[in-house]
């Protein structure tokens, strides 16, 4: 991560980068080398980890669903930092469990409709 303005704690592989961490990348605007580096860090991380969501989300429940047509990418990038502004109890977390918070608040699945059982019972 080299040239990424990341706190050198943020850095630590025994630690991993926080929510607060990746906000901070997000936030910035692609002016020079090293700003463009933040952003393009924040894009590739909210990329893979909706990828590896998608995948996982096969056999599970998802956490999130996105709507369609889906978000812009800045728009997802700017509600996202928006957030992790909002709820700075999550700053020191992962920025995985960060991220995916995020999105489960701001794309929730729809509820399932309830039970074909709930509804014999009302005969």
């Amino acid at each position: 991560m080299a040239g990424l303005p990341l706190p050198a704690a943020a850095q630590s592989p025994a630690r991993g980068v926080t929510t607060g961490t990746l906000a901070e990348a997000c936030a910035l605007e692609a002016r020079d080398v090293s700003t463009a580096t933040g952003v393009g860090y924040c894009r590739g991380f909210m990329t893979g980890a909706g990828q590896y969501h998608r995948e996982i989300a096969v056999d599970r429940p998802s956490i999130f669903c996105l709507p369609t047509p889906s978000p812009s990418f800045e728009a997802a990038q700017a509600s996202f930092v928006a957030w992790a502004r909002a709820n700075p109890q999550y700053a020191e977390e992962l920025a995985l469990d960060g991220l995916m918070r995020w999105a489960a608040a701001t794309y929730p699945c729809p509820t399932e409709p309830a039970a074909p059982a709930a509804r014999r019972n009302r005969r």
